[in-house]
């Protein structure tokens, strides 16, 4: 085989689900900056960690477009496929948390990207849960924790978009995000504790259950102003989350390395942000302390991720026929 074609092989197999990596590095820009908030720092690092995000939305946004041109049965069977599916909303969500972490560097960018990613996330939405109720039928083994994310993203949205002056546009994402979290929540449980565990590339998959309340916290707060009964609850359940997670990281770490350990990022730092933001508003230097920590974990999350993908692209291990 030539080089040629050994490049055309890993286009038609370059997945969706790697702008889980800019959710992750979006997510880091956000916890920085919400660091810089609560600590009184310079936004100067949170400020080259988007440059640097941005950079990489769009070469992997101009890979995966490349591969929809020249490949697009390759895209469509990701669409078909139960796991991967989900991870197709991972693309509004990476415009609208780069909306989001652009407000405090470039504003005037802010408004379109999070226009166009709430147009895609509203369509995705709609699309992935059509597919879910469809003609075709879904078995247990299939359904993971990767499925909260197209849920997720309507979260995301009003975040920045309360900011932006959209409120009654974000009522409608946050009040869709919380629902299906919910109803997800039970059948994701469901399918943890009463069928066979799930396959050892999905076990990362297992830390997006803090994503939900995390985000759904920072949403509320962006929202309402106030923190209330229903954020006490987001924010506690989000805590809850990370320490079942946190058992479970022992065993998750010594797992092969797969694209889907990038499901470890986001959460992270969703919840940190989380933390800064009650400390902020409550002025509480315990949940400082506890968004110091877990922004210092997701640092060593991160660097590792990049370093192990950079090893695994190297190798040939990723963009493969699986």
């Amino acid at each position: 085989m030539t080089h040629a074609d050994i490049t055309e092989s890993r286009l038609a197999h370059f997945p969706v689900t790697f702008f889980a990596t800019v959710m992750g590095m979006a997510g880091l820009t956000l916890a920085l900056h919400a660091a810089e908030m609560a600590l009184g720092l310079a936004v100067a690092l949170s400020g080259a960690v988007y440059a640097v995000t941005v950079a990489l939305f769009a070469i992997i946004g101009a890979v995966y477009l490349a591969k929809a041109l020249r490949h697009p049965a390759e895209v469509a069977a990701e669409w078909r496929h139960p796991v991967k599916l989900a991870f197709f909303p991972a693309i509004s969500i990476s415009l609208l948390l780069l909306a989001t972490a652009g407000l405090p560097h470039l504003p005037g960018l802010s408004r379109p990207l999070w226009l166009l990613g709430a147009g895609v996330q509203a369509v995705l939405t709609v699309a992935v849960i059509t597919g879910w109720i469809g003609t075709r039928a879904f078995e247990h083994g299939q359904l993971s924790p990767a499925w909260f994310i197209p849920a997720v993203g309507n979260v995301v949205a009003p975040i920045g978009g309360a900011q932006l002056g959209f409120v009654d546009l974000s009522w409608y994402f946050m009040s869709v995000g919380l629902i299906f979290w919910l109803v997800l929540l039970t059948l994701v449980f469901n399918r943890l504790v009463f069928h066979d565990p799930m396959p050892g590339r999905l076990q990362p998959t297992l830390v997006i259950l803090i994503a939900p309340p995390a985000v759904g916290f920072s949403a509320w707060l962006a929202l309402v102003g106030e923190v209330g009964p229903a954020g006490h609850i987001l924010l506690n359940s989000a805590y809850f989350f990370t320490l079942i997670v946190a058992v479970q990281m022992p065993r998750i770490i010594r797992l092969p390395f797969a694209m889907s350990f990038w499901a470890l990022s986001f959460p992270f730092a969703a919840v940190t942000i989380a933390s800064f933001a009650y400390a902020q508003v409550a002025g509480s230097a315990a949940h400082r302390l506890i968004g110091a920590g877990l922004l210092a974990v997701l640092v060593v999350i991160i660097a590792a991720l990049v370093l192990r993908t950079g090893q695994a692209m190297a190798r040939g291990e990723i963009c493969r026929p699986e």
